[in-house]
């Protein structure tokens, strides 16, 4: 008899105490037995970790092996998903927002997934939920020759990039290099275009998993819009720099190429973001970049080819 599939959930914890016994409770109540749970404090300054000490004493002592609470400077997103990822010995990783909540039964369907598939990267549909009122997010399924096509919709908003309605092969992490961004703004597509590029099974389960909350007025989508911009922008323009001089046979991200370079461009133009100066090759890039339906509508991505070539 094989071991049984081990899913790693790792949840970064920062300004949550108002959904934090949630959050709490959905997770460590789900069904499946063999959950090892990482919950990151990313110096919260709240009673985030106080009220989450207390639910697992109260509730779910019985969990305490599975459970770890890493604690750390305030560092950001990334950094707080890349520690949890240290600590991490699970078949699987799932990432979750800690102002969230899973469905009922929720890690048990995932894990019958991947038993009956082995897939890479198994993702799930969720509901959005917002002050009264909520809404279910059906998703495309993606999977073989669509993989590619699945990155792009990433980047350019057509399906979600997050990183809570994927649960991931750890192999992945394990056998290629996986960058992290520096920026929290986007961090998930950073982190998913690579390993959406690097997965070999893909699949969907179409069913209702996960629960994200709009509204929390800590959410990084409450940041100031022009310091997002900024961000996005330079989140890729990394991403781009990491792998331009990976040959295109093993390149995960190279799909998106074209999309990067117009909407850093298109973006430096906007709001004055500099990156024509920062990435001196970036204008030559920009004129023989393709132009295709994306995040910038057709008429700017001429608009930041013509600057591009007058420069």
């Amino acid at each position: 008899m094989s071991n049984p599939i081990t899913i790693s959930l790792i949840a970064p914890i920062y300004g949550v105490e108002r959904y934090i016994a949630q959050f709490a409770d959905s997770v460590l109540s789900q069904s499946y037995p063999y959950i090892e749970y990482i919950f990151v404090n990313d110096g919260t300054k709240d009673r985030s970790i106080e009220i989450l000490e207390g639910i697992i004493e109260q509730r779910y002592s019985h969990r305490k092996e599975q459970i770890t609470i890493v604690h750390k400077e305030n560092g950001g997103l990334p950094a707080a998903r890349k520690t949890g990822l240290e600590h991490a010995t699970g078949d699987y990783i799932y990432h979750v927002d800690s102002d969230d909540w899973l469905a009922e039964g929720a890690i048990e369907t995932i894990v019958k997934t991947i038993e009956a598939t082995n897939s890479d990267v198994v993702y799930f549909n969720y509901v959005k939920e917002y002050e009264g009122r909520s809404k279910i997010k059906p998703q495309r399924c993606y999977s073989g020759a669509t993989k590619w096509e699945y990155i792009r919709d990433m980047y350019n908003h057509k399906t979600p990039a997050s990183v809570w309605n994927k649960c991931i092969k750890r192999t992945l992490y394990a056998d290629y290099t996986i960058y992290t961004p520096k920026y929290s703004y986007a961090e998930d597509c950073y982190l998913n275009a690579q390993l959406v590029g690097y997965a070999s099974t893909i699949t969907h389960i179409d069913k209702t998993l996960y629960h994200y909350r709009k509204g929390n007025p800590n959410a990084i989508t409450r940041q100031a819009y022009r310091r997002r911009k900024r961000e996005y922008a330079l989140n890729f323009m990394d991403l781009y720099e990491k792998y331009r001089d990976v040959p295109a046979d093993k390149n995960p991200v190279a799909v998106i190429f074209d999309d990067m370079l117009i909407q850093a461009g298109w973006y430096s133009i906007l709001y004055r973001l500099r990156l024509f100066r920062d990435y001196p090759y970036l204008a030559q890039q920009i004129v023989k970049a393709k132009v295709r339906e994306g995040n910038v509508w057709l008429v700017g991505q001429w608009i930041t080819k013509l600057y591009a070539r007058l420069r």
